[in-house]
Parts: C-alpha cells; structure tokens; sequence
C-alpha cells in the first residue's frame, strides 16, 4: 500500500482549494492520506469544513488525528464531526483496516525524552501534565493490542522520539513529543509511525527497535524537498503473512 502523509495544515476558511492545488496527483501517487493533526488552525467548525470539502475531492481514503490547534476554540466535537460526515476516519485512540493495513491514531501530548522526560512528582500541574502523556500512551497502546492486522501503522501529531524533534529549539523538546508514546510502537511491532507538530524538526528517525519514524509537519516538507508536493510517500506491505 502506497501512503502519502502530511500534517500541520492549518486550515483556515480561506484555504479552500489549496489542498486540491497542492495535492491535486495524490489519488494517482497513492493508496491513502494519512493527516497528522493540526489540521485546522483555530479548531473552527468553518476551518473543518474547507478542508473537508477538498479531501472530499481527493477521491481516496483519508485517514487522520487530531493537533493541539484544533482544540483551540473549543469545538473539537464539532470539527470531528464535520470531518466524519465527509468520510474522513479521525481516530483517537481508535483503529481503522484499509485493504489489509491497520491504521491506529491518538494525538500524543508533551513531556519529553528518555532520562530527560518530566516525571509526575510536586506541583499539581505537573502531574496533570504528565497524566495527559501517560493517558495518550494508553490510548495507543490499547488501540495497538486491539488490533489483529500484521501491518500495523501509527498515527500521531505529537513526536515520538527525539531524532525528529532536533532542528527545533531544545529549549520546547518537551512541548513537542513524549518517549512514552515509543514503547508502544515497538512492543506491538508497528511498521511505520507518523507525526506531525515539529515545523523544522528532522524529516525521518527510528525507535529504538528500529520502527522508521517520519515528521511530516508541511513546512517542514516544503522546505525539506522544494518543488515537491508536500506530502511524504512510503510504501508498506498490505499482505497478512501466516
């Protein structure tokens, strides 16, 4: 199966037709749309609809998460619902089959990595902090466990692992992913995972198992690849093997 991947949209209702501009061989180049969050840019049910309205035209299945901008305003219920009732598959802690493949989504949170990751201990804040990274790591581990395909992808909007994070400044590494999403991945033998949110991170890394890990954040892709459409291309096997 062809996947061609983007995230960090940011849709506004001015947007409309930009994706159809910008995307407009997609269906011929690939077999499904994998959107890595932020989609919108202010979580505004105009801003879902734009862009619901051009994937529509895309004419092949779209598969995404959801970005800490879409919650802005709000209206997360509402944009989710916008993007389903035009057939988008917006996964939380969900999973999908698409001809043999198995797609899982959560939207991931912060935290940071490795040895350096922010632990529960002190001020009430924090623990809350770090109890939404833990809880975004459940949601995918159970999501992971549930699913029965062989080929398994991830997606995410939130980074999980550090190579794709550096580019950035080091000072908001732990605003832009969590380590504790990479357990997961590994333990239920993903084949790929994808992300978005890190805007001049590094395009590609791996686990520590060695699950490639691709940042697809679009102004990241665009200035990564000029003259190329911004979405990313991997091909992964769709065959279940006894």
């Amino acid at each position: 199966m062809r996947l061609a991947a983007a995230g960090d949209l940011h849709y506004t209702a001015a947007s409309r037709g930009a994706l159809r501009r910008q995307f407009s061989d997609v269906g011929s180049r690939a077999d499904t749309l994998l959107l890595c969050g932020d989609l919108t840019d202010h979580g505004l049910p105009e801003e879902a609809e734009a862009l619901a309205e051009d994937l529509q035209a895309l004419s092949l299945p779209v598969v995404a998460v959801l970005g800490n901008h879409d919650f802005e305003a709000g209206q997360v219920a509402v944009v989710i619902e916008v993007l389903r009732s035009r057939g988008v598959r917006v996964l939380d802690g969900e999973s999908c089959v698409i001809d043999g493949v198995g797609f899982v989504g959560v939207k991931g949170f912060g935290g940071g990595f490795g040895r350096r990751a922010l632990g529960p201990w002190g001020e009430d804040a924090i623990k809350l902090f770090v109890q939404e990274a833990v809880d975004e790591a459940m949601k995918l581990e159970r999501a992971l466990a549930r699913l029965s395909t062989e080929t398994k992808v991830v997606l995410l909007h939130y980074a999980p692992i550090q190579t794709t994070v550096e580019g950035e400044a080091p000072q908001i590494w732990p605003f832009l992913g969590s380590s504790r999403l990479e357990e997961p991945i590994d333990r239920y033998g993903a084949v790929a995972a994808f992300h978005g949110h890190c805007h001049h991170g590094t395009v590609e890394g791996q686990t520590r198992s060695g699950t490639p890990v691709y940042n697809v954040a679009m102004p990241l892709l665009r200035a990564s690849f000029p003259g190329q459409a911004p979405f990313r291309l991997i091909e992964v096997d769709s065959r279940n093997r006894e």
